[in-house]
């Protein structure tokens, strides 16, 4: 069974989102249509399901890095803030956002609370993430016969 270390994000991440529309508990509230997404962007995201899209990166991102807190998410989806003329500055992305994801995929049951702190996949949470992982790579292996050593 492939995990997600052996597909790339930019495959994995969209079949993740579409399976986190599919639940009640993840939904982007109200104001998200309207926030920017950190310090370091002038615009709010144009794309229709941006939510789940940032959810899906962020179960990711746990499944990899985990177990990580709410300020690290930040931090990995920060920028840098461009302050005129004085030079650039790494800024961390909005904490709201990431909290309210941590919260919605904690109610998802995807993943859970440490004792020690931050947050970890669950059970239910790896399985999604890897049956996801092995369809990707099945059908990178359809483009590419060599990968079928990986299945």
């Amino acid at each position: 069974m492939a995990t997600a270390f052996d597909v790339p994000p930019n495959k994995l991440i969209p079949k993740i989102a579409d399976e986190l529309r599919k639940l009640e508990t993840i939904k982007a509230p109200e104001w998200a249509a309207y926030v920017k997404t950190g310090r370091h962007t002038e615009k709010s995201p144009m794309e229709e399901g941006w939510w789940y899209t940032r959810s899906a990166a962020m179960l990711r991102k746990i499944y990899i890095e985990g177990p990580i807190g709410t300020t690290r998410l930040a931090a990995k989806y920060g920028g840098t803030a461009d302050r005129g003329s004085k030079p650039d500055k790494a800024v961390r992305g909005s904490r709201s956002i990431s909290r309210h994801t941590v919260q919605q995929l904690e109610k998802s049951q995807l993943i859970h609370k440490e004792k020690d702190g931050g947050r970890a996949v669950t059970a239910k949470g790896r399985k999604l993430v890897d049956s996801l992982a092995t369809l990707v790579l099945k059908e990178m292996a359809a483009q590419n016969p060599e990968l079928t050593k990986y299945l």
